[in-house]
């Protein structure tokens, strides 16, 4: 199977129940220990990648003066959250 872009080696140490775990998922999915580690580390990067972005923003904002009362964006929150319900 041909990759995207060239692959490296790494080895970690997981507890047992972790990678029992990932072997059901695999044998779930019909994909190899591998395929599932790497969506993992993908997922795990991007999300983390995505929040990192939008705390600079938020730092960013703030130093701008750019911000809003705590009690205003509770208020949002839970103005949307009632009308899903």
């Amino acid at each position: 199977m041909p990759q995207d872009s060239p692959t490296e080696p790494i080895t970690i140490r997981a507890a047992k129940e972790v990678v029992r775990d990932i072997d059901a998922l695999a044998a779930a999915m019909d994909r190899s220990r591998n395929y599932v580690v790497n969506q993992a580390l993908r997922h795990y990067l991007e999300t983390n990648a995505w929040q990192i972005e939008r705390i600079k923003d938020g730092v960013a904002a703030a130093r701008q003066g750019r911000v809003r009362p705590a009690d205003d964006v509770f208020a949002d929150i839970a103005a949307r959250h009632r009308r899903r319900r």
